[in-house]
């Protein structure tokens, strides 16, 4: 049975997917799980394995599941009477529920969180690149790159390399950290792949005056605002690095940060100019030119209207609404 334990863990762990440890401690009989026994709790809650069931199994799920949301291991004690107060050091750690089976007896299980290994995936070629790859690898997580020039010469420790920027068959999990370093080389199309994984962190070596003249451009292409704010710019704790290996290890302590839940993996685009809404130039209506159905190109320009007859309107009549060139 251990081995199958062990390879079930293995092979869940070689999927990227968490899961919950549960073991059982100690018993007071009459009860069905017995000191050694173990299960694997998955993420949706699926048990493989065996604790314990009647009032047992519920409760190790509900406890599991809230172990892999906290990322903290606990003690669960299920007991007809409350037991003695614990020691003040194991005080977060030990949960208690009154057994209500009529069974009766007592049973601890030990649950504790698995993660797989966190993902860098790096967008680009550059020097901040290569160094990010090359230290992402010496702390142990999982490293890919992904850029039209990537090969294993430049990247000789990355776990994958692959030749375009397109993420769509990889798996993004809550441990999956992408970064876009692509100085100038394919900066808008990386930014449209990163943005479509819906990952919780996504990272862009650049000045906020370089990526709010990017972003423009993505938006103009119709990139959902909502998407963009979650982009954080320029990438890395502010430790006024300067060289490519400073930077890279900016990226990582905030990434660090960020996975021990010190802070939230949100945008950090506070200060960067965003487009201003546009005028619709039939009704004087601001339009959100991110979300904006309907728009005109005309003599160089975008124009932007509120409704389907504004647009109508402005191609009837073009050189009468558009103003001076």
């Amino acid at each position: 049975m251990f081995d199958q334990f062990l390879s079930k863990a293995a092979e869940l762990l070689a999927k990227l997917e968490p899961f919950a440890v549960a073991i059982v401690v100690q018993h007071t009989a009459p009860i069905s799980g017995k000191p050694g026994y173990k299960a694997i709790i998955h993420a949706d809650g699926r048990v493989w394995g065996w604790v314990g069931g009647g009032c047992t199994q519920p409760v190790i799920v509900k406890e599991a599941l809230k172990s892999l949301e906290d990322g903290r291991p606990r003690l669960v004690r299920i007991s007809p009477s409350r037991p003695p107060a614990e020691t003040p050091q194991f005080k977060d750690l030990v949960v208690d529920y009154t057994m209500t089976c009529h069974s009766g007896g007592a049973v601890e299980v030990y649950i504790e969180p698995v993660f797989s290994k966190p993902q860098i995936v790096i967008l680009g070629c550059s020097p901040v690149a290569e160094n990010l790859a090359r230290l992402g690898k010496a702390i142990n997580y999982v490293v890919r790159v992904a850029a039209p020039q990537a090969d294993r010469e430049r990247f000789p420790g990355a776990d994958e390399v692959q030749g375009n920027f397109d993420l769509s068959h990889m798996k993004i999990t809550p441990q999956t950290y992408i970064v876009i370093s692509t100085q100038g080389e394919g900066d808008e199309e990386a930014l449209e792949d990163a943005l479509a994984t819906g990952a919780s962190y996504i990272a862009f070596v650049a000045s906020k005056t370089k990526a709010a003249k990017i972003l423009d451009g993505l938006l103009e292409k119709g990139q959902d605002l909502r998407q963009v704010r979650r982009l954080r710019v320029p990438a890395g704790l502010d430790i006024k690095a300067t060289s490519p290996e400073e930077i890279a290890v900016s990226i990582l302590a905030e990434i660090i940060q960020v996975r021990g839940k010190k802070v939230s993996p949100v945008s950090s685009l506070d200060g960067l100019k965003m487009p201003a809404p546009a005028k619709d130039p039939i009704c004087g209506m601001n339009v959100d030119i991110a979300t904006a159905q309907f728009r005109t190109e005309h003599r160089g320009n975008t124009f932007y209207f509120c409704c389907a007859g504004c647009q109508r309107k402005f191609e009837s009549e073009p050189a009468r609404y558009a103003g001076p060139s």
